[in-house]
Parts: C-alpha cells; structure tokens; sequence
C-alpha cells in the first residue's frame, strides 16, 4: 500500500494561510504583521493558562496552528504569573518593538475573535472564563 499524501498535512498551509488571511482582513494588516500577532497571542494565553485548559486549547487548532501555539512552550512554567491585562498586552507589544501596535487591544481582540470563529462555542467559553475579568473583556 502507497501513501501518496497525508489530507492533514496536505491541507495545513492552506488553513494557516487562510487564519492569517482573516486576520489581516479584520484588522487591515499585512501577513507578517499578522503572523506576529498570532504567534505571541496564542504564546500569551496558552501561558496564562494551566496546562490542562492549555493543552484542551491546542487540540482545537489546526495542525499548523498548534504548532505555533506550541512552539518553546515549557508546561513546568506555566501558568505564567502575574497574569493580568496590563501583563497580557504587554507580552503581546514586546513582539512589536519597531513598529509599536497602534491598539493593542483591538488587536488582541482580534485574534481572541480569530479562535471564536475556529473553535468550539464550549471550549471558547472555557479559556474566557480561565482568565481574569478584565481579561475576559477582550474577549468579547
């Protein structure tokens, strides 16, 4: 039997190609730019998370996408602390040194609403509510 491709894989380019491609389109951005963003967002709540809730989040994204969401994560440290809004975005600027974000809370925003539209309602609703109220405010 011959293996000529594996759909999984054959489909992630395009599938991470097409979660950037929203994300530029929401916030009117380049894909560089965007692929930043994406990377230390999903880096930040997968480290404001704990490892459960963490790993039930990763097994929701696509199979390029969780690599990105799991690319240097170290469980042992996680979550992360302190863990408050101002903590948040101030990891996700960190990323944007030359190019400061304009609002980083609309950006955030953003790709909170980029795993609202890709994953389940259920598993939406169990990361919001992992984090802090403030937090949860970018969410919506």
């Amino acid at each position: 039997m011959t293996i000529k491709e594996i759909p999984i894989l054959h489909h992630a380019p395009q599938v991470f190609a097409e979660w950037l491609n929203e994300l530029c389109d929401d916030l009117g951005w380049q894909k560089p730019q965007a692929y930043v963003l994406l990377c230390e967002t999903l880096h930040t709540i997968r480290d404001f998370l704990t490892v459960d809730e963490a790993a039930d989040l990763g097994a929701q994204l696509p199979v390029l996408v969780r690599g990105v969401y799991y690319d240097g994560w170290d469980p042992s440290k996680t979550p992360v602390k302190p863990r408050n809004k101002a903590d948040l975005l101030k990891r996700v600027q960190s990323r944007f040194q030359r190019t400061p974000l304009e609002d980083p809370e609309r950006a955030v925003g953003a790709v909170f609403d980029l795993l609202r539209r890709h994953i389940s309602w259920g598993e939406f609703q169990q990361v919001k509510q992992s984090m802090r109220r403030p937090i949860q405010e970018l969410w919506d």
